[in-house]
């Protein structure tokens, strides 16, 4: 078992508002494999056929035809709660730190957008853009994604666009759920490696905005049907059921599910910060408890992604009320004494079981312990929800 005096040392340097060490600073380290990559075809091509049951757990449901119109887009949306919420939202968007450079006020209005880091994993980054209308805000959320780019000096440290440099963002318009997005200029010379990748991108940049669902693309004032290099179908609007930073291995069948989890990692300057992974799991499961599993189990890939759990963690159950809280029941010797559970491990429980119910409230239970107190002075024992922004980083 991990000495536990070790690890309250570590986790009080890898809480959220301050610097890890450059080295990493994962409790319990990061664990290596091949690198991320494509699924197979078949399942590639099932990822783009939206579905309600498969390969659709978590994310968003299929663009409705007949929709209702959607509401502003100026900002993700979020969920408000006791006072325990709100320290817990403070906790994972990074609001908690004070004199870094480059931050603002924290309580201006952020856009979330998908940035790609220095091990070439997408991350959601929450920026302050500057004001501007419904459409203006997501034109200039796409924006952001272009590699040096118009917001490119205003990136936080180790983040880049992967929109190829050059590429000209026409328009962003909304209808039905439907964001329509308009590109030109070099838009079409990415590297074909990078196909994927950079649909993921614009996909989750925009669905992250209230009311979109899913989205569209155009080129120079014609709609895409397919990709230019690798021919990715576009037949259908992109929903968030394409998955993010998938893992180099997939399923062999077709007939599999997808849930997303957030592991950690940390900037060149060692700030720590959370990164979806979507992996695939047998069909038929609950989609919370197979997330909860796959968060246990740990990251896949070395590429800096840290897991959250000790070695002695292990699932309970996962239980969802008649009030909508999702109770999650963890066992851990380590913590068996009622000291306080590191905040990074307690985020990630948080914003998983967000990301696969539909942004539902979460409490959680440690040894069948009802007070839950993280390394952030949090009660994660009362419902919490996953904050507004999602990694708030000093420039």
């Amino acid at each position: 078992m991990i000495n536990k005096k070790k690890l309250a040392g570590v986790s009080a340097a890898c809480l959220l508002a301050f610097p890890l060490a450059l080295s990493g600073c994962g409790w319990f380290g990061s664990e290596k494999s091949a690198a991320i990559d494509p699924p197979p075809s078949d399942v590639e091509a099932q990822m783009l056929q939206t579905s309600d049951n498969t390969l659709d757990s978590g994310v968003f449901a299929p663009v409705a035809e007949d929709g209702a119109d959607s509401g502003s887009t100026g900002s993700d949306s979020g969920g408000g709660a006791a006072d325990s919420s709100t320290a817990a939202n403070n906790a994972a968007s990074g609001s908690a730190k004070s004199g870094a450079k480059g931050d603002s006020d924290s309580n201006a209005p952020r856009t979330t957008v998908y940035l790609q880091n220095d091990n070439g994993l997408l991350a959601p980054v929450a920026l302050s853009l500057p004001a501007a209308d419904q459409n203006g805000v997501l034109k200039q959320s796409l924006e952001a994604l272009v590699d040096k780019g118009a917001y490119a000096a205003g990136l936080p440290d180790g983040f880049h666009g992967v929109l190829p440099q050059g590429t000209e963002v026409k328009s962003v318009t909304v209808d039905h759920n439907l964001a329509v997005a308009e590109f030109g200029g070099n838009f079409g010379t990415y590297a074909p490696a990078d196909e994927r990748k950079l649909l993921e991108a614009i996909t989750w940049t925009l669905t992250g905005q209230e009311g979109i669902k899913g989205v569209q693309l155009w080129v120079d004032g014609k709609k895409l049907n397919e990709m230019p290099l690798k021919e990715t179908p576009l037949d259908r609007p992109l929903t968030r059921s394409l998955g993010i930073n998938l893992p180099s291995q997939g399923p062999a069948k077709m007939n599999s599910s997808a849930v997303t989890v957030y592991f950690s990692a940390a900037s060149p300057s060692g700030v720590q910060y959370y990164v979806p992974v979507t992996r695939f799991v047998t069909p038929g499961q609950d989609p919370l408890k197979a997330a909860m599993n796959e968060l246990i189990q740990g990251p896949e890939s070395e590429d800096g992604l840290e897991t959250v759990m000790t070695p002695e963690t292990s699932l309970d159950s996962v239980e969802k009320g008649q009030n909508g809280v999702v109770t999650v029941s963890l066992n851990d010797d380590m913590f068996d004494d009622g000291s306080q559970v590191p905040a990074e491990l307690l985020e990630s429980v948080v914003l998983t079981v967000a990301q696969n119910s539909e942004d539902a409230m979460v409490q959680v239970r440690m040894n069948g312990k009802q007070t839950v107190t993280g390394t952030d002075n949090v009660d994660y024992g009362k419902p919490v929800s996953a904050p507004q922004y999602v990694n708030e980083l000093p420039l």
